[in-house]
């Protein structure tokens, strides 16, 4: 019996010299919007570029491949692969979800509610009797995301999934902050994992798109009919480039979470800085966790100045690090979560979550470890004393 493949020989083989045509060693773009029928009553394996697209196919058998799921759904970006996971349930069912997570997923939960879609309850999932005052009330979902956005909070994916699917709830797992070459939701007992592809699994801030991953036939088959239905599939370009950049995820989450760490391990000893939030730092709440769950940290990192003023000269004085609200490319970017990410959270929710105007969040890039640790140090200086 031949033994899987390595993460990282996946990743690189995936969908190579599958060229129907020419034999083609890297995949070609397919742009056609639409394909013959052999006849009136016989369609092919294509048809209408919204059903269905060979780029779109390639990337969803990596995806599914790499996360362990039987069947990936790829969608036109990180909110619509959320959005899409809503019609798995029915109008006025309830969702329990992060109260801490990413301002998008808030706001977008939080006005499907208004809309009397859904019911939401947006809780802290670490506080073990809150989390069971919840589930009490027999939600259809429980949507986790962790490490959390922007604050890095670990939960246990596998204890709460068990604790779901006790009352019956499909667990979805926002998995975007470390894709599937640090973390498996799917493995830990969750039905969907959730990506914004144009994170980490593209990584080069280049391209907007999300993808779905079921563990089971039917939760995809269903997904992949409402996709088609609502027309949220990512586009044939989308999802070549999209395949293109996640050939090097490994040695780009490798290199970006040493640098990460190393940054880490910096500001921890900055008096400038009053918190830090990486749970790869053996003093973080998360790092027992992350090392039973995860195998990495990540490259993601939020600290706390001591003042809103000193955050924004903070963001000011650097130069290596770019202001910008995205993640996971290559290159080095810094936000404030309150302002940009999260401002579409009402003040009393963001503020309840721990999101202050005090917090900035830095997505750590393949620069040089030495120059962006000198790019914060030039400045942080200048707020000491």
């Amino acid at each position: 019996m031949s033994k899987k493949p390595n993460i990282q020989t996946q990743i690189i083989q995936a969908d190579i010299g599958a060229d129907p045509a020419y034999g083609a060693v890297a995949p070609p773009l397919y742009t056609s919007s639409t394909y013959l029928w052999p006849s009136t009553s016989e369609k092919g394996p294509y048809d209408y570029g919204r059903s269905n697209n060979p780029n779109r196919d390639g990337l969803a058998r990596a995806l599914a491949a790499l996360e362990g799921g039987a069947q990936a759904v790829i969608t036109s970006s990180g909110m619509s692969a959320v959005d899409l996971c809503l019609n798995l349930i029915k109008a006025d069912d309830l969702i329990i979800a992060p109260h801490d997570c990413y301002g998008g997923t808030y706001r977008l939960l939080d006005h499907r509610a208004r809309q009397g879609r859904i019911r939401v309850k947006f809780i802290d999932q670490s506080d073990d009797a809150a989390l069971k005052v919840a589930l009490a009330e027999k939600p259809a979902m429980v949507l986790i995301e962790t490490p959390s956005n922007p604050l890095m909070r670990l939960v246990d994916i596998a204890a709460i999934a068990r604790a779901a699917k006790a009352v019956g709830a499909i667990v979805a797992a926002d998995n975007t902050f470390l894709s599937p070459a640090r973390q498996k939701p799917l493995e830990l007992g969750c039905d969907l994992v959730i990506h914004s592809t144009t994170k980490y699994l593209n990584g080069h801030s280049d391209v907007v798109g999300g993808a779905v991953i079921a563990i089971d036939k039917t939760h995809g088959e269903a997904l992949d009919w409402w996709a088609n239905c609502t027309g949220v599939t990512a586009s044939p370009f989308d999802a070549w480039q999209t395949l293109r950049g996640l050939r090097t995820l490994n040695i780009r989450m490798d290199a970006q979470e040493a640098n990460a760490l190393a940054i880490a391990q910096y500001l921890q000893s900055h008096n400038a800085v009053t918190r830090i939030y990486y749970p790869g730092l053996k003093n973080d709440p998360g790092y027992t966790l992350m090392q039973a769950q995860q195998s990495g940290p990540g490259a993601m990192l939020s600290f706390e100045a001591s003042t809103p003023q000193q955050a924004a000269k903070i963001m000011e004085g650097v130069k290596i690090f770019r202001l910008a609200a995205s993640l996971g490319g290559v290159e080095s970017l810094i936000c404030q979560p309150s302002t940009m990410t999260h401002r579409g959270m009402a003040d009393t929710a963001r503020l309840k979550a721990g999101i202050t105007d005090n917090l900035i969040r830095l997505s750590v890039g393949l620069e040089a470890q030495t120059d962006l640790i000198n790019d914060l140090s030039q400045a942080l200086p200048s707020l000491k004393g």
